[in-house]
């Protein structure tokens, strides 16, 4: 995985609720980890755009329900600062479900995802709509 150029603020924690943006059956996922989340001795993972979680799913097809999986996190409200000095904004928190090898498992995504995810996970955003 290559690193991320740009300053993203972690505020999504453990119990956060997310959109899930592809079509592999989920539509709501719940946090509940982090991947290679190092940090103080108890204290609650955060995550942020272009970061990797294990879910768990709450809505969707019936197969999907309670299941835990991998998903990488692809839009999130909180503004995203860039070495150019732009600042990006999402209207919503999303993520796209992965396998183990981080490809992703639907095969589209409804709408955008962050540009740090097409550096980041091409194959992902190969499937997007767009890339802002």
């Amino acid at each position: 995985m290559k690193a991320i150029s740009s300053k993203i603020s972690k505020t999504l924690t453990l119990g956060s609720y997310l959109n899930c943006t592809d079509n592999s059956g989920a539509k709501v996922i719940a946090i509940i980890g982090a991947l290679g989340y190092r940090g103080v001795r108890k204290r609650n993972p955060a995550v942020g755009v272009g970061d990797v979680v294990i879910a768990s799913v709450k809505k969707g097809k019936p197969d999907m329900v309670k299941k835990v999986v991998k998903a990488i996190i692809v839009r999130q409200k909180k503004e995203i600062r860039r070495p150019n000095g732009v600042r990006v904004v999402f209207e919503d928190n999303a993520a796209v479900l992965v396998n183990d090898d981080f490809l992703p498992l639907g095969t589209e995504i409804k709408g955008v995802v962050a540009r740090e995810i097409a550096e980041r996970f091409p194959k992902v955003a190969a499937i997007a709509s767009g890339v802002v």
